[in-house]
């Protein structure tokens, strides 16, 4: 059921472009001929195009059956739907690619090739197993993810596997892997398909276009068929998404479209923004509107938005020629809060910060539903997840899994669970090597690997269980057991998976494309994360600044960036602010924390470089968090430390939450070690964030007066 444009003294022209700006009522109002819409964030290309089709429907230009509207996500096809029904052109189809070319593989297979169609393979995991299982060569998940995305971008830049192997010369090891290799398991996977009778994904694409290319009649039915086209993010299409596009078109140059070549950031899955800045070219005659009126984001956002992308320098004659010059974006919403730009001791001490920041939005009443947590890679996820879950406040992971619902962590955990038995029964080894030497086996390694990807997520969850293993040995005692590391993982584990709730979003930024929130904290803007440390040519550097450009123009109001100048608390701080962020933020971050009236305490690294007891040097950070060697025992009193643990345990219970949630036993024993007498001491302690410290603060130091006169 469509709603229809309402009727009344007003024109058609009214009705329909009346609440459009003046560039937009351009784009709705250019009805035939080539039509290149240059849209930044935030300035409302799809009002404008939807209004366009309504208005091209609605005054007999164009016929609703014969128009159709691509873009490149499900959401975002399901979103221009119900703008089109809104417009009372509830009957025009609006698809992505791989759905427009599906009905028409479906339609024409019987006529073209003969038979049913093969049946269509959800996901490639399965035959890309078999195909290297065929070969003899050892797979896993993690690699096998990776040659899958090789794959596909292979297809989508229309290579076959005879001519991979001269066009991937700078494609690195997929899944470690090197090219002959790959190009003999995409050969493989194309056997294993054959043998079952499927195809997949990229393969409705180019059957469609050899259809198309090969069969006149049924070229010419399809042009018949459809007389106009719209295609929404056009920086993103890959050479055979163009094809298919020229092939519908048949060279005519009914065609509108619509992108914003800074938002370029899937050039790994083959998307290309040369089609988009090329279209003039292409199409001499081409009309050009440029967008540049945001209606999402303050002028404190937007301004940011501009610089960083102005602050671009050159990368060489290769990277400047591939590198568009931007929109510059107009604000038109009232001003609101400049950025927050924060560093943090470590990567515990910005989670809990933002944590507690997060806890401010919503107490002056913005919904979590407007709060998003957005990171370079799902990697970093687990210490938001943690910071949240510490601070009660409900989150939703999109395009990730939760940390514990990781397959390489739920493998690691299966094998230390095995590896328990016949460690029981073999020579005392230390938990860190042991876990390390166990995990060892699922990849990782003593250092991260250079390449990104799935090898390197998978690294990162394994890192992570490692740290854990040596904190807990520091904090409970050498004698803390592969056992009791099982179970201590068991009882996180079970903490993760409470049910979902909606709440926080948790999200990679490329997730994040085409969403948007109130608030938005963009997290783990260092070095090496931003951009990403295997960001090794001028061009792979400009998409990671693009991909930042995207993360700020998904706020409406309030934006907050963060980076850690260390890993762990009392880790080396070596790290250095994203070279991004040069510029853009004030000369007083170094300081910058939670501000204003009744700020609470900033926390202090805390990194002594050799162990207060016998003033050997500390080898870890671990050790540095608390301050010793594992050689020297704890130094605090027994009863202190009992106190503590007691303490802690009936506030878990009370609040139905897991003890380590409240504070880790590393943190109890720096807490009973320093005894810290004032809140400005408690918060110098590694573990007690502002949020902890908010909470619990008061209470730990009322233990600790009570623990002194028993």
């Amino acid at each position: 059921m469509t709603t229809e444009i309402p009727e009344g003294n007003d024109s058609l022209e009214d009705r329909i472009l009346g609440g459009l700006d003046a560039e937009q009522r351009e784009v709705a109002s250019t009805l035939t001929g080539p039509l290149c819409v240059l849209a930044g964030a935030g300035t409302g290309k799809t009002r404008a195009i939807t209004h366009r089709i309504a208005y091209g429907v609605h005054s007999g230009v164009y016929s609703p059956q014969r128009l159709l509207a691509v873009t490149f996500t499900a959401r975002a096809a399901a979103e221009m739907r119900s703008r089109l029904r809104d417009l009372g052109v509830g009957n025009v189809q609006a698809r992505t690619f791989h759905a427009a070319a599906l009905r028409q593989l479906q339609f024409f297979w019987p006529q073209a090739v003969g038979g049913t169609l093969p049946n269509l393979l959800d996901h490639k995991a399965q035959m890309i197993a078999e195909a290297a299982r065929r070969l003899r060569l050892s797979t896993d998940r993690a690699s096998i993810r990776d040659l899958a995305s090789e794959i596909e971008w292979a297809k989508v830049s229309m290579l076959t596997p005879a001519n991979y192997l001269e066009n991937a010369q700078d494609r690195g090891n997929p899944g470690g892997f090197d090219l002959t290799a790959v190009a003999r398991v995409f050969q493989s996977y194309e056997d294993v398909k054959t043998d079952r009778n499927v195809i997949d994904f990229e393969d409705v694409l180019l059957i469609t276009v050899g259809i198309l290319q090969e069969d006149p009649k049924v070229a010419a039915t399809v042009r018949e068929q459809y007389r106009h086209f719209v295609v929404d993010e056009y920086q993103d299409v890959s050479p055979l998404q163009q094809r298919l596009l020229e092939l519908w078109l048949g060279g005519r140059d009914e065609l509108c479209v619509v992108g914003d070549a800074s938002q370029t950031i899937y050039s790994f899955t083959g998307a290309s923004p040369r089609h988009l800045l090329g279209f003039k070219g292409l199409y001499p005659n081409a009309s050009v509107v440029k967008l540049i009126r945001d209606y999402r984001s303050t002028p404190q956002v937007v301004k940011l938005a501009n610089d960083l992308l102005a602050a671009r320098r050159s990368g060489g004659p290769a990277a400047d020629a591939a590198w568009a010059a931007p929109l510059k974006l107009v604000a038109q919403r009232n001003p609101g809060p400049a950025p927050q730009f924060t560093e943090c001791s470590d990567d515990e001490a910005e989670a809990a910060t933002v944590a507690a920041k997060i806890r401010g939005l919503l107490d002056a009443g913005t919904p979590a539903s407007e709060i998003a947590i957005l990171f370079r890679t799902n990697g970093q996820s687990e210490a938001y997840e943690q910071a949240l879950a510490s601070a009660g406040i409900g989150y939703q992971l999109r395009g990730g899994e939760r940390f514990f619902a990781r397959k390489e962590v739920r493998d690691a955990i299966l094998q230390l669970r095995a590896a328990t038995r016949a460690v029981a029964e073999s020579a005392p080894q230390p938990l860190g090597q042991l876990v390390r030497d166990i995990v060892a086996s699922l990849g990782y390694t003593d250092s991260a690997p250079h390449s990104g990807g799935a090898l390197r997520e998978r690294w990162e969850s394994l890192a992570a269980l490692v740290a854990l293993a040596d904190e807990l040995v520091l904090s409970r005692g050498p004698e803390f057991s592969l056992s009791d590391f099982v179970n201590e993982l068991q009882e996180r584990s079970l903490a993760q998976h409470a049910p979902t709730v909606q709440g926080v979003t948790l999200a990679s930024l490329h997730a994040a494309k085409g969403l948007e929130w109130d608030a938005v904290f963009l997290v783990g803007l260092s070095e090496g994360l931003m951009p990403i440390s295997f960001a090794d040519t001028p061009e792979a550097v400009d998409e990671e600044r693009r991909l930042l450009y995207v993360g700020i123009t998904r706020a409406r109001e309030h934006l907050a960036l963060s980076w850690s100048t260390a890993r762990t608390p009392g880790g080396r701080a070596n790290r250095k602010p994203s070279r991004f962020l040069d510029g853009l933020r004030p000369d007083s971050v170094a300081s910058s924390s939670v501000r204003g009236k009744g700020a609470l305490p900033r926390r202090k690294a805390a990194a002594p470089a050799s162990c207060r007891v016998c003033g050997t040097m500390l080898a870890s950070g671990a050790e540095r968090k608390v301050g010793r060697c594992s050689q020297c025992p704890p130094t605090y009193e027994e009863q202190t430390f009992n106190a503590l643990r007691e303490w802690r345990k009936e506030v878990a219970l009370s609040a139905e939450v897991p003890a380590f949630v409240v504070f880790t036993d590393a943190t109890l024993t720096a807490i009973a070690e320093a005894r810290p007498a004032s809140l400005e001491e408690l918060a110098r302690l590694a573990g007690v964030g502002p949020s902890k410290l908010e909470k619990y603060g008061e209470a730990v130091l009322a233990v600790l007066v009570e623990s002194t006169t028993l």
